[in-house]
């Protein structure tokens, strides 16, 4: 019951987050909570993938600065977008920056778009100022449109919103301030739409994956728990049976079969050793008299009282146990005959000493 609950469960929570049962159209919990965890819980790692973008981000528009220059030549048009891409290169290690010392700038909605924005529009402006590259620019564009997706940890909603803008841009650059071909417009467009298709169906993909396996990470901590609450409980209930097995239950000492083990342990040691080992008989006087008189209550008072008597004047090495009824049997190891007298001696007298002050103590209550 134990194993197969927990595969059970969590067979459960996977076929629960499959339907979609815990997701929205976002790929995200539906929880506000469970969603806030699961970004605590993913957020170093979400800022290492952003800090590393964005240094790539920053060594490719510095490449592409080299490339600008011996298309453009020292023009305007060169200057313009050197500025641009420093500006963006800038942006992009200010942000790095800030990541590094506080990770949870990567989940935060302004920087993450601000760069993305500035980016999109550099490379916009690149294709408006270099338009015979027609074959590097789609493949800016398509680059751009995946990275969008992949590479920048962003909610959905902000990932769509930057590819239509790009959509939207590279259609107006194209329209208005470029000479390209309609027909290689409407192809590139077709491929953009197909690059944003993909990449939304991966990026869901890969969103409820992840999710998927942190509520399963969840459910299997929950069952950890359990399991090893229930291991608890059930060490303690063995402990306790195994106390009850041993002890009797009115007195507290030992009860007829553990003596007897323990007796037979001791008796096997003092015959290897060659040691003396004395078994003492304990038996209450007019015990069945005294609980038709005053009631089995008093009886199992005296027998406790008794019990208690025998603990007092016992060694710790010394072995006390109910044999049945009123009588007690005491194992006394590495003790002779006359030693056990001698303790026999001390338990009647502090027998006899507890039941007078009991007497007196019964005599004294009003009737």
């Amino acid at each position: 019951m134990l194993v197969t609950s927990p595969v059970r469960e969590a067979s459960g929570m996977r076929q629960l987050v499959g339907e979609a049962g815990l997701l929205n159209w976002q790929a995200e919990f539906r929880d506000p909570a469970l969603e806030a965890l699961f970004k605590r819980s993913i957020l170093a790692h979400h800022a290492c993938q952003l800090r590393l973008a964005l240094c790539l981000i920053a060594g490719l528009f510095l490449a592409f600065a080299a490339a600008d220059y011996s298309v453009l030549g020292l023009g305007g048009d060169f200057f313009i977008l050197l500025v641009a891409r420093l500006a963006t290169v800038a942006a992009c290690l200010a942000v790095a920056l800030a990541v590094w010392r506080r990770p949870g700038v990567a989940h935060r909605v302004l920087p993450v778009n601000l760069v993305s924005l500035l980016c999109l529009s550099v490379i916009l402006m690149t294709i408006l100022l270099r338009p015979i590259h027609t074959g590097i620019h789609v493949a800016s564009l398509v680059v751009a449109s995946m990275a969008l997706y992949l590479f920048l940890p962003n909610r959905l909603p902000w990932m769509l919103a930057g590819n239509a803008y790009l959509l939207a841009g590279f259609l107006t650059v194209s329209l208005v301030g470029s000479s390209l071909p309609p027909m290689l417009v409407m192809t590139s467009l077709l491929l953009l739409l197909f690059v944003n298709l993909l990449g939304w169906l991966t990026i869901l993909h890969l969103k409820r994956l992840k999710r998927e396996q942190f509520a399963l990470l969840l459910e299997e901590r929950h069952i950890n728990r359990r399991l090893k609450e229930e291991i608890r409980e059930r060490k303690e209930l063995e402990a306790r049976l195994r106390y009850m097995a041993c002890t009797d239950g009115l007195t507290g000492v030992a009860n007829r079969r553990h003596v007897f083990e323990l007796a037979g342990q001791e008796l096997r040691r003092a015959r290897r050793d060659g040691t003396p080992l004395s078994i003492c008989m304990v038996d209450v006087d007019l015990f069945k008299r005294l609980n038709d008189l005053h009631g089995h209550a008093v009886g199992d008072m005296v027998l406790t009282s008794v019990a208690g008597c025998c603990r007092s004047v016992l060694r710790e090495c010394d072995i006390l146990g109910r044999y049945g009824g009123e009588e007690f049997v005491i194992v006394l190891p590495l003790a002779d005959l006359a030693t056990a007298a001698a303790v026999g001696e001390r338990l009647r007298g502090c027998a006899a000493g507890s039941a007078a002050w009991r007497c007196r103590c019964w005599a004294s209550r009003p009737s």
